[in-house]
């Protein structure tokens, strides 16, 4: 994984993404005969005057790009072979003109193919990279359950503002255990596999702890406990926990994340300000006191929205926040997993580029209302 945080990766990888299609694949493997066949029509119909000879190397350089080593080598001989024919054709075959373009079509066809076989490396070495980002992913972020419990949907959106990796410093969980449906949503200081690194140690302390500790406190305390021991300097990791038992309510420790949304049966929404800021996890030895758990109401229809900063400090080109407030009617479709899908695609046409900051967005829907209406 370490080859994620080099930048001639990166750089290699957005080259990838830009000519990944299989489209424009094909267009880029016939470009080395285009070019060629236009350079001899021209040269063809001009005769040795025009001296176009020498663009016939374009040919194996444009193959590099897309072909194979076979098809790049094939380019090249053609290419040699031309010249030698429009030479003929022109009679000026054993010219120095003509000596100096079979040579520099050598020469190209020869640096072509070993660049070529750099390409085909490096893409090897991606895949495996890729295939080891997304094998991570699938052990870190791990997909939630679509319900939690009878009464409660869940559905989650992860973007990672490093394309490549697929995964980062954002954090999400839920997990049913004997004290009720448990959650986090948090956002690690820091990018990187650093980020990725703490993200993983917040998350096997949380899946441990969440069924082993009766109180929400208790959870935190275990997750302070466990950062204590593996950060270093003054890393830290913002999160919100929450618990549900099955009432009408959610319980919630937030430890300087942002503040969830509520979005009530009737319409209503508004954002679950803590009633004391807590500082972050992983600043123990600066908190006078614990964060103290608050209640959030969760009657049968209602929806609760966690969210890291990377959703709310997105900005577009003018400079502009995302207004997740105004856009919370896009929750409101029958499917939770669909309906933040489509908040997720909103929030990328409001910034119209890739993100800054990686975005995670985890949905509560107290179902029972809906399905009682739906079975009447």
């Amino acid at each position: 994984m370490a080859s994620l945080g080099s930048t001639r990766t990166r750089a290699f990888l957005r080259l990838l993404t830009s000519i990944g299609t299989s489209k424009t694949q094909e267009t880029l493997k016939l470009l080395p005969f285009v070019v060629m066949a236009v350079v001899a029509f021209i040269d063809f119909a001009s005769g040795p005057t025009a001296g176009l000879l020498p663009l016939l190397a374009l040919g194996p350089a444009f193959a590099s790009v897309a072909c194979g080593l076979a098809r790049t080598t094939a380019v090249g001989v053609i290419a040699l072979a031309l010249c030698v024919v429009l030479g003929v054709y022109n009679d000026i075959l054993w010219s120095p003109r003509t000596n100096i373009t079979m040579i520099a079509i050598l020469g190209v066809t020869v640096a072509s193919v070993l660049a070529s076989a750099g390409r085909l490396r490096h893409e090897r070495q991606l895949a495996d990279v890729r295939s080891v980002a997304e094998a991570a992913q699938r052990v870190l972020l791990r997909p939630v359950p679509r319900r939690a419990g009878p009464e409660i949907g869940v559905a989650v959106s992860y973007t990672s503002a490093t394309a490549e990796a697929r995964i980062g410093g954002d954090l999400y969980e839920v997990v049913t255990t004997p004290h009720g449906v448990r959650v986090i949503v948090g956002d690690v200081q820091g990018k990187g596999l650093e980020a990725v690194e703490t993200a993983a140690v917040v998350l096997g302390a949380f899946r441990e702890a969440a069924h082993d500790e009766r109180r929400l406190q208790g959870v935190v305390a275990r997750l302070e406990n466990a950062l204590t021991r593996e950060l270093s300097g003054e890393q830290f990791v913002t999160a919100v926990l929450a618990e549900i038992n099955g009432g009408s309510t959610i319980t919630v420790i937030n430890c300087g994340h942002p503040p969830p949304m509520v979005l009530d049966a009737e319409g209503g929404r508004w954002f679950a300000e803590p009633p004391d800021e807590a500082l972050p996890l992983g600043m123990g030895s600066l908190k006078a006191v614990d964060p103290v758990p608050y209640i959030v109401p969760f009657e049968p229809g209602d929806q609760v929205l966690f969210y890291t900063d990377g959703v709310i400090e997105a900005r577009d080109g003018s400079g502009r926040f995302y207004p997740l407030a105004t856009r919370a009617h896009l929750l409101s479709g029958d499917d939770p997993q669909g309906s933040l899908d489509a908040l997720r695609a909103d929030l990328l046409r409001h910034v119209g580029r890739p993100l800054g900051d990686d975005a995670a967005m985890l949905l509560l829907r107290h179902r029972a209302a809906r399905e009682s209406s739906s079975a009447a």
